[in-house]
């Protein structure tokens, strides 16, 4: 339900993300985003890589800005993204949060507005495996952390969450990050149901998503290599619907350069060719 991996592996495309904001930190004119969790939960080869990049300086040759040019996009849409999901966060302040995929997400140790919140990380046992390894680098700000390891090949969300301690009679802000884009349509709408079932009154559901476009046949080719096939692609007016049969009502759906355009003026070029990217904000309905 959360997208296939290697057995035994956790997702390359979390590492990927992971690298990005660490190359973001401390870089971008961005003053809203700072991610000091990334470098330290990265795989020690990884890290490394973003290391050598870091004291290598920006690129001063043609040949070294195209070598970097695909990082530097990737870190300018994380820029956008993290920044986008985290004020959407805020603003909902909800003394639970649950991070569906949450990869190698550092929020619960960077986001002070968490200090009274209890953040369910969800993943499969191979990923919080590796994170979790790592994670004693960091100091927590959240008020607590549950690690909610779920095999989809045979554990049940639902039960899962129930088991974690997570009380669907409270608020809870739900962030789908990076993961509905390699779902197909049955695994998107079983996971929409716990959600409708376990969210309160008050409850915010954050999505990112891929919309139609041409750059994601070169997407998809790419993701297939890592073994993270695209599966899924929504119209805002589908993702809507979706969301809505499922008891929740859009507040913002916005394409990535249109959301990084309030960010910096820089970001709407660098990631023009994004806007097959899309993140909603929907607000569970009465």
């Amino acid at each position: 339900m959360f997208g296939r991996m290697k057995p035994g592996r956790a997702s390359q495309t979390a590492v990927y993300v992971c690298a990005a904001r660490a190359l973001a930190h401390g870089t971008t004119p961005v003053a809203r985003f700072s991610d000091p969790t990334a470098l330290a939960l990265l795989p020690e080869e990884a890290r490394a890589r973003v290391e050598r990049i870091q004291a290598a300086g920006p690129p001063k040759t043609f040949r070294q800005k195209l070598a970097r040019g695909p990082l530097d996009t990737r870190s300018k849409m994380m820029v956008v993204r993290t920044v986008t999901i985290d004020d959407a966060v805020r603003a909902a302040s909800a003394p639970q949060v649950v991070i569906l995929g949450a990869g190698l997400d550092g929020r619960a140790w960077r986001m002070q507005e968490l200090r009274e919140a209890t953040v369910f990380e969800v993943d499969h046992p191979d990923s919080q495996r590796e994170k979790r390894a790592r994670i004693g680098r960091l100091e927590r700000v959240a008020r607590e952390v549950r690690f909610v390891p779920v095999d989809f090949a045979r554990d049940s969300l639902d039960a899962a969450l129930a088991a974690s301690g997570h009380d669907p009679a409270r608020p809870t802000t739900w962030i789908w990050e990076g993961v509905v884009m390699y779902l197909d349509q049955s695994a998107i709408e079983a996971t929409l149901a716990v959600v409708q079932k376990r969210s309160a009154p008050g409850s915010w559901l954050i999505v990112v998503y891929h919309s139609p476009a041409r750059i994601l046949k070169l997407v998809s080719l790419v993701l297939r290599i890592v073994g993270e096939p695209l599966r899924s692609v929504f119209s805002a007016e589908q993702m809507r619907d979706l969301l809505s049969r499922f008891g929740f009502d859009v507040s913002a759906d916005g394409d990535l350069p249109s959301l990084g355009s309030a960010l910096s003026a820089d970001l709407p070029h660098a990631t023009r060719y994004l806007k097959h990217m899309r993140i909603v904000t929907a607000r569970r309905r009465a």
